[in-house]
């Protein structure tokens, strides 16, 4: 099947779906969402921007019984961010129908979830610490479970959640459908799901396949000193509509923002030592379109499904291959043309090969200040060859 509307899926999401311009299914949707329905569980490796939440919510929604007021099901996430974007997904795919979706995630006030939690709520998403203060308060109960969703996983495994992954598992029957989608798939990936899992589908595919490939993947080498002035002059181009502009450290980005502001207003940051308020006003200032540059830590780089970014630049480089995808993976969502520029260093070289090793796409070395899109494409430079390896 290619087409939503040849799902066999009740006709309020079908609605849904099309309403929200929902036609011919991404490869990731096409390949889970029939085993899933079919009851199977499935573990999947898919780009960032490709549809993956479709492809776990629509089975979800499809199972829950809106007339109990039991949790049904799950779906564990990294940040507070992406719990926000899923949720905010389940409800438009849902919305002709009485199910009730809710957020949980650290970082503002846990009374308010658990009120919320009283009332009917039958699908959960939150990130694992919250999920696990519910539980040991008694406000969340899992018994009713029949699906539990890990997304994000390698980023989860990242950030040391692999124990209360374990943790909420063990809560949840264990006669329940599992998915697990995750860009990598490490070791520990697959372990976990050897251990929960009953003979998945495992839709993977080769690391070489993970870079997206709507996106123009370039890196300009410049001197450190010089790096702000290199920041500039791409941020000064006219082919360049929104940015993300992403630093290693909170204070990194703290102070390139403050930099830019002396010079514009379009700039925003958003880090995890700002308040949910002040992350929140950031991200839908940035949005909206208020400014046209979102300074962020990592934090911002997984999760945020926001139209209209043309270019994401690594001001500072990475500290992993998994990290510069996911970063870059902002940009060139679902389809569209993106740019993703790297500022690197002589020293930094190495690592910039090691995450080139990852991609079957070049990152190629940019000689103008920054390529122009044209038609909805990025435009080659003449003096850059674009060739794949």
């Amino acid at each position: 099947m290619k087409q939503f509307e040849d799902l066999p899926i009740k006709g309020e999401i079908t609605r849904a779906l099309r309403e929200l311009g929902f036609q011919e299914m991404f490869p990731i949707q096409a390949a889970a969402i029939t085993p899933l329905l079919d009851g199977r569980d499935v573990i999947g490796q898919a780009k960032t921007g490709t549809g993956k939440t479709a492809a776990f919510g629509v089975p979800m929604i499809q199972r829950i019984d809106s007339r109990s007021d039991a949790v049904q099901a799950i779906v564990l996430v990294p940040t507070r961010e992406l719990a926000q974007q899923v949720a905010s997904d389940l409800r438009k795919y849902s919305k002709h129908l009485h199910v009730k979706v809710l957020a949980v995630y650290g970082g503002q006030p846990i009374y308010g979830q658990m009120e919320a939690l009283q009332n009917t709520i039958h699908i959960v998403v939150g990130t694992p610490g919250r999920i696990i203060d519910h539980l040991k308060r008694g406000t969340l109960v899992l018994d009713d479970v029949s699906m539990v969703v890990l997304d994000e996983a390698d980023r989860m495994l990242d950030m040391g959640f692999i124990d209360d992954i374990e943790f909420i598992l063990s809560r949840t029957p264990s006669q329940r459908l599992t998915a697990m989608f995750s860009a990598t798939m490490p070791d520990e990936i697959l372990g976990l799901a050897a251990k929960h899992m009953y003979s998945p589908e495992q839709l993977l595919v080769s690391r070489d396949e993970i870079a997206v490939e709507e996106i123009e993947q370039l890196y300009h080498l410049v001197d450190p000193e010089r790096k702000f002035q290199a920041l500039c002059n791409i941020m000064a181009d006219k082919s360049l509509d929104r940015a993300l502009i992403f630093c290693s450290t909170k204070i990194g980005a703290d102070r390139l923002a403050y930099r830019l502001r002396k010079t514009r207003r379009d700039v925003t940051v958003i880090h995890g030592d700002l308040s949910q308020s002040q992350r929140d006003r950031a991200l839908e200032d940035f949005r909206r379109g208020r400014v046209r540059f979102l300074v962020a830590t990592d934090v911002a780089s997984r999760g945020l499904d926001i139209e209209g970014i043309s270019h994401v630049v690594n001001y500072d480089m990475p500290r992993d291959p998994n990290s510069y995808f996911h970063r870059i993976g902002r940009t060139g969502r679902a389809g569209a043309a993106g740019i993703a520029v790297t500022l690197v260093s002589s020293r930094e070289i190495s690592e910039l090969k090691r995450i080139q090793s990852m991609s079957n796409v070049r990152i190629q070395k940019m000689v103008r200040p920054v390529p122009q899109l044209v038609s909805g494409r990025p435009m080659g430079d003449p003096t850059v060859n674009s060739s794949r390896h």
